[in-house]
């Protein structure tokens, strides 16, 4: 059985739930829980220069969108790696459906991946993350444990669910929600 180390509990943002986050940053408490079928990883999408995205913007025109650069690529690829070498070969992988969320995802190689619209970013409309991230919880609440779970997305979507502002690239392990509860088990950046 896995332990968390809980520093404080408090409401996010006015949400009805609460998080709980640990003091480790990197260490293996993550990919333990991830592999046991006790945490999912959520991983802010590799490096993409600039804020937000062109007024003209269309889902499945990436010509339209801030795109991964080169080191964002690599940056992508290396995610991969690091979880086969954590012992992760497969995973379910769900994505935004942002051309940088899905480009990340496909370059780490972990298995199909599968656009989820509760992953999309609410950057440019903020009124609509209350009611995603609710959506968010709910269908992580219905999911099967048995193989990990890994949701690429974006900096506003994880930092409403978790309270926390993650760089690009990086992986924050939660523990499978309730519907009151975001426990955060650890952090990793690549």
């Amino acid at each position: 059985m896995m332990t968390l180390t809980k520093i404080k509990r408090r409401t996010i943002l006015s949400l009805p739930f609460a998080f709980i986050a640990s003091q480790t940053h990197g260490s293996e408490q993550g990919w333990r829980a991830l592999a046991q079928g006790e945490a999912i990883a959520l991983i802010r999408h590799a490096q993409a220069p600039g804020t937000g995205d062109p007024a003209n913007f269309r889902i499945g025109d990436c010509s339209t969108q801030r795109n991964l650069s080169d080191e964002g690529r690599e940056q992508s690829r290396r995610l991969g790696a690091l979880f086969r070498a954590e012992g992760i070969q497969v995973a379910r992988i769900y994505s935004s459906q942002w051309c940088r969320c899905l480009e990340t995802a496909k370059l780490m190689g972990l298995g199909p991946v599968n656009e989820l619209p509760a992953l999309n970013s609410f950057f440019d409309n903020a009124s609509r993350g209350p009611a995603q991230t609710q959506e968010l919880i709910e269908w992580l609440t219905r999911q099967d444990q048995s193989q990990p779970i890994v949701l690429v997305t974006h900096l506003v979507n994880i930092t409403r669910l978790t309270g926390i502002v993650p760089r690009q690239g990086e992986i924050v392990f939660i523990a499978p929600p309730t519907v009151d509860e975001i426990v955060v088990i650890d952090r990793q950046t690549v």
